[in-house]
């Protein structure tokens, strides 16, 4: 069993994770958190991209000898000039239901054609034996409601709209969400990738 870990400590999101590695790769895999491999500190996000979070959390376990993986997502808001970006968890400082006020307040008044926003994922794999880092981007284009709706998912998936299938991510089924969403697309390709190396 080849054993992976993520670079996270968001139980849903490793579960995401878990469910789409799966799927796609024809290996047995474990994944593994930051907490499983005895990993209690905190990782500091000073990149200014996606792709540069990722890197860097990916880092981690790689450097404690396993095969580290980690994504950085957020979303991004055409009206707000890319806003809230690489600062998505952290944007309000007080977590996602405080995240999504903001975000309802800042773009109060804003007209329907201009509520445009995007979910961005970048997978990073680092490996220990210093091989080549492999890195990922998915995205998934979508609009912001009004108000939140739905009770699933996480984060701002209440807020985010997919036009084609008329709900939000948080109204989706767990497999509805990982067939469109920016990290179901970017942990697919990953798959892709890692199928060939491991």
């Amino acid at each position: 069993m080849i054993q992976l870990v993520l670079a996270s400590r968001n139980r849903k999101k490793i579960a995401e994770f878990e469910t789409i590695l799966k799927e796609s790769l024809s290996k047995d895999i474990q994944i593994l958190s930051l907490d499983d491999i005895g990993f209690h500190g905190e990782i500091e996000e000073n990149g200014t991209t996606f792709e540069q979070n990722a890197f860097i959390k990916a880092s981690v376990p790689a450097s404690m000898g396993y095969i580290g993986i980690a994504d950085d997502s957020g979303l991004t808001v055409d009206h707000l000039d890319g806003r809230p970006g690489v600062y998505s968890a952290r944007y309000s400082g007080k977590g996602d239901a405080e995240n999504n006020k903001k975000i309802l307040r800042e773009m109060e008044g804003v007209p329907e054609e201009k509520r445009t926003a995007h979910f961005v994922c970048a997978v990073s794999c680092v490996f220990p034996d210093k091989r080549e880092p492999l890195s990922v981007l998915g995205i998934c284009d979508g609009l912001l409601l009004t108000e939140q709706k739905g009770d699933g998912g996480f984060g701002y998936d209440p807020l985010f709209f997919f036009p084609s299938l008329g709900k939000t991510f948080a109204e989706l089924t767990p497999e509805e969400k990982n067939a469109i969403s920016h990290r179901g697309i970017a942990v697919r390709e990953f798959s892709k990738q890692l199928q060939g190396i491991l």
